[in-house]
């Protein structure tokens, strides 16, 4: 007898669809929801395919309240996905300052990422982000 489903088996077409679903809570910013699934056990720093996390897709489609929620509940700000971004460098992107010092209120890393957040704000000629990065650590 056996204490549940082998581990080693691959997720069901229906397990990665609702999998699926959690990440299109962060995207579309249904907070009260994606809350209540991280209260029943869905991990905070849940990461997709693309090693895409909860909080770096909240920050990328420019969700205030998720981002917050998911910062609340210790989110790792720093978690890098598969293309060298994160959740700081999505928001500078986005040229979200709001975004960006809630991330780095929470203690987002400036230099983390495989391009970092500066780098991103120069590349883009984010003058305003730049500045914003520049004043936290003067601060």
């Amino acid at each position: 007898m056996t204490g549940g489903p082998d581990p080693r088996e691959p997720f069901t077409e229906e397990e990665l669809a609702k999998v699926g679903q959690i990440f299109d809570l962060a995207r579309g910013g249904v907070t009260d929801e994606l809350a209540a699934l991280l209260e029943a056990g869905v991990p905070v720093n849940l990461t997709n395919g693309r090693g895409d996390t909860l909080l770096l897709l909240a920050a990328y489609h420019r969700r205030p309240d998720t981002v917050r929620m998911l910062l609340a509940r210790g989110a790792d700000t720093d978690r890098v996905n598969d293309q060298g971004q994160t959740a700081l460098g999505a928001a500078v992107f986005r040229n979200d300052p709001d975004l960006v010092r809630s991330l780095l209120d929470a203690g987002a890393d400036p230099e983390a990422g495989g391009r970092t957040p500066a780098e991103i704000a120069a590349f883009f000629g984010l003058d305003d982000m730049a500045a914003l990065l520049v004043e936290h650590r003067r601060g």
